[in-house]
């Protein structure tokens, strides 16, 4: 058996990918499922003593995972589905017009997101996530009909306009707010409740999109599902979103000693 260059390489990106995405989304979870229960039984003298010291550190590790997740996973985008032509339906038509404009959505749709988002539209979750939801559909029966994009094709680029997303929100949204937060409290002074808002509200769109992304992340385990084409897809994201809407009504139940 001989040694495949690109064969290494895909295994180095997929570990590192995982190392940095547990890494990410653990403390993802542990931001939304255990510190935000746990800070509203905080009075201010304990948040002011508390919050300064455990965010930072938390926040490091966090936005760094973001970074080395995106990156890896954009790695392995060019290197199995752009250079390995799995994007294709039919590798035999290669690059076409279409599927250039496509492969371009998923990066531009952060834009969208955030457009929306902090539009009046966005002050109505159910409204916000509906249309979300459309425009999701929309672009996957764009990348199946129009695009030239295969089952696994489309999948991976639904994972990565999620995880883009997330990313965006790690850097530009919840980072500077939290950086503004946490100067607050430790001056002893209430935060903007606008970016307490803008911080909370973009870590919980994170934590939603985080397992439907799950789902596009085992791209070659879950093609059972291809006979539904990119409405079972749709299907995976509302299963995901009631999954962690009762996870969050876990969160809130769990107590100490």
């Amino acid at each position: 058996m001989g040694f495949e260059i690109s064969d290494a390489l895909q295994a180095i990106f997929r570990w590192l990918h995982i190392l940095s995405g547990v890494l990410w989304v653990g403390l993802l979870y542990f931001f939304n499922f255990v510190y935000s229960p746990f800070a509203g039984l905080l009075d201010s003298q304990s948040k002011q003593k508390i919050a300064p010291e455990l965010l930072p550190r938390a926040l490091f590790w966090f936005r760094w995972g973001a970074v080395w997740t995106w990156i890896t996973g954009i790695l392995l985008l060019t290197l199995v589905f752009y250079h390995g032509k799995l994007v294709f339906e039919n590798p035999e038509s290669g690059w076409t017009l279409p599927t250039i404009i496509m492969t371009c959505v998923p990066f531009a749709a952060v834009f969208v997101y955030d457009a929306i988002f902090k539009s009046p539209l966005g002050k109505d979750n159910k409204i916000s996530g509906i249309l979300c939801f459309v425009l999701i559909a929309l672009i996957l029966f764009a990348m199946e009909t129009w695009g030239n994009f295969s089952y696994r094709g489309y999948l991976i680029h639904a994972g990565t306009l999620f995880g883009s997303v997330m990313a965006f929100n790690v850097w530009y949204r919840i980072w500077p707010a939290q950086q503004q937060i946490l100067t607050a409290v430790k001056n002893g002074t209430a935060p903007d409740a606008k970016l307490v808002a803008l911080a909370g509200g973009r870590s919980r769109h994170n934590t939603y999109l985080s397992v439907p992304l799950f789902w596009t992340m085992m791209n070659q385990h879950s093609t059972f599902a291809s006979s539904f084409k990119w409405m079972g897809f749709l299907v995976i994201i509302l299963l995901s979103w009631h999954i962690v809407w009762q996870l969050y009504k876990k969160a809130g139940k769990v107590q100490g000693f």
